[in-house]
């Protein structure tokens, strides 16, 4: 799966659903061989009805529509978490079958190529071993490549030097447009979409490559260091989902419940179909797209990049420029069409000027790090925005490289990211809110909370048949985040249910799970019941300030 957006989905028990370039939908029976081999989606609800498209226009209107959005609280989430929140999305939604259409596989290995687990395989693919997947890693079969930035001039000596290791491992050479010189050697060039999933993803690789290290110290090498690693970066990972990331973004009473007592809803055990995941529509369509709201428009990036510093503050667009996938690395790119625009520009790894300051991403401090704290008199660190009904403008453009849509005519209406949700799930006839809610048997929002919510879209240039079919039947994306909006920025009993049982079972699907070792505690953190983001990524970065923040103060 390459892109956020498919013209089609296989949904179990239903068929292959196809779209074509005007929204229209099909629905045909897959072939054996599409059905063994195509990722599986799967509805926990009914079908809903469809959005009409002015009506959809108006919420996607009122959604961004440049108005002021508060910054999260009660908790505080560093902005980090944003596009964590991202990067596990394509962990969940990595195919990994698309390359294998020509290739002998096992039906074991089918099933869990295209089936949602927390593995990492966003990282690891389908390991060293495989001839395609082996241009991922470094010569000893072990450890994952990486990159090296660029040298600038702007704005100093300091920025003026290629740093190893602090840009993704690209394609490079000669062949192609500029745009394929720069796409990143990952398994899922999505994670090159903006700059702050990116460096995430290198903060992964960093992660992996310390991990064998330290194991190569126990006298393990070949595969057998390899899978120690993996099978330890995995369990890191996903125990510091469980108890860091879910915990700031669903309530945590949900969290606990479900993890403590099961799922109750979503594929329950002895009920599954089998015991491969699958993805429930309503989730990726609607309700893990809740971080479409956490974006900032404007973030302190580093020394070079911030309200006070020499390269002014970073905007959204430039994360997206200084990517290979979305953008084009070219500081004079103004406008999505500059990025558009796949020869143009002369870098093809990331500029070191660019480099993250990953202090002003994450709270350190929760590490006990005040040494880590980036200087206030330079913007600080960043937070994210509060999950509610509203986007930053820049999300009304997006640059055409982050929906598969470069080389393509679009109306300009498709650039808008509320727009293409809302339309994503009207085309997939995406449950309610108001069904959701019934299945999962809690209170349904009331009218006065879907149409004026908490301080976010005031819905406006609806019809009353218009109004009164919203209050009835609310587009699954907008209620979720109206729900969290109520509830002052934390996912409630539709949207933290349906998002944390999906995490259970994605966790218990994998072949590495915590879920299924309820015993194993976390051996890289301060102690053996805490690793939270920040402990990964003092372990990625050897506990160093010059590597957390390579370019200084």
């Amino acid at each position: 799966m390459k892109r956020h957006v498919r013209d089609s989905f296989f949904v179990v028990g239903e068929g292959v659903l196809e779209f074509d370039d005007k929204g229209v939908a099909t629905t045909r029976q897959p072939s054996t061989a599409e059905e063994l081999r195509r990722f599986r989606f799967s509805r926990l609800g009914p079908k809903g009805p469809r959005t009409d498209e002015e009506t959809r226009t108006a919420l996607a209107t009122a959604i961004t529509a440049n108005v002021p959005q508060p910054d999260s609280a009660d908790p505080v989430v560093p902005a980090g978490f944003t596009y964590l929140g991202q990067f596990v999305d394509h962990d969940l939604t990595m195919d990994r079958t698309e390359s294998q259409l020509g290739q002998d596989v096992n039906l074991d290995e089918l099933l869990q190529g295209r089936s949602p687990a927390l593995d990492l395989d966003s990282v690891y693919g389908r390991g060293p071993r495989d001839k395609d997947d082996q241009a991922f890693y470094a010569q000893d079969g072990v450890k994952l490549k990486v990159g090296t930035t660029t040298p600038v001039p702007f704005p100093d000596e300091g920025t003026n030097v290629p740093f190893e290791g602090f840009d993704l491992p690209r394609r490079g050479g000669t062949a192609g447009t500029a745009a394929d010189r720069r796409l990143p050697l990952i398994p899922d060039a999505r994670n090159d979409e903006n700059l702050v999933v990116a460096q995430t993803h290198l903060a992964f690789i960093r992660f992996h490559n310390r991990v064998v290290d330290e194991l190569a110290l126990t006298g393990l090498t070949g595969s057998r260091l390899f899978r120690a690693a993996k099978e330890l970066v995995v369990r890191h990972y996903q125990w510091m989902l469980k108890t860091d990331f879910l915990p700031r973004i669903v309530d945590q009473a949900i969290v606990d419940d479900v993890f403590t007592h099961g799922r109750r809803f979503f594929e329950v055990p002895g009920r599954c179909r089998d015991d491969s995941p699958t993805m429930p529509v309503e989730f990726s369509v609607a309700s893990y797209r809740f971080g479409h709201s956490q974006v900032r428009d404007v973030y302190q990036w580093n020394r070079v990049f911030n309200e006070t510093g020499p390269g002014g503050i970073a905007t959204l667009f430039a994360l997206f420029t200084f990517t290979g996938v979305a953008g084009n690395f070219d500081p004079g790119s103004r406008t999505p069409g500059d990025l558009d625009d796949v020869n143009r520009g002369p870098i093809f790894t990331l500029p070191s000027n660019w480099i993250a300051d990953f202090r002003r991403l994450y709270d350190f401090t929760e590490a006990e790090r005040e040494d880590l704290v980036p200087p206030a008199a330079t913007g600080g660190g960043n937070v994210t925005k509060r999950i509610d009904t509203l986007l930053v403008d820049p999300l009304t453009r997006l640059p055409a490289g982050t929906f598969g849509g470069r080389g393509t005519q679009f109306r300009e209406i498709e650039r808008n990211l509320a727009f293409r949700n809302l339309t994503r799930a009207s085309m997939m006839e995406l449950a309610t809110g108001q069904q959701i809610a019934e299945i999962f048997g809690v209170e349904p929002l009331t009218a006065e909370e879907i149409l004026v919510g908490n301080g976010g879209a005031v819905v406006e240039g609806l019809t009353e048949q218009q109004r009164a079919q919203l209050v009835e039947a609310t587009p699954l994306w907008f209620y979720v985040l109206r729900e969290a909006e109520v509830a002052g920025g934390l996912m409630g009993p539709v949207g933290g249910r349906l998002t944390a049982e999906v995490f259970h079972r994605a966790m218990e699907g994998s072949r590495i799970s915590i879920v299924r070792s309820p015993y194993w505690r976390p051996t890289l953190g301060p102690d053996s019941s805490t690793f939270r983001m920040v402990d990964l990524l003092l372990f990625a970065f050897e506990g160093k300030a010059d590597l957390l923040n390579p370019l200084g103060d």
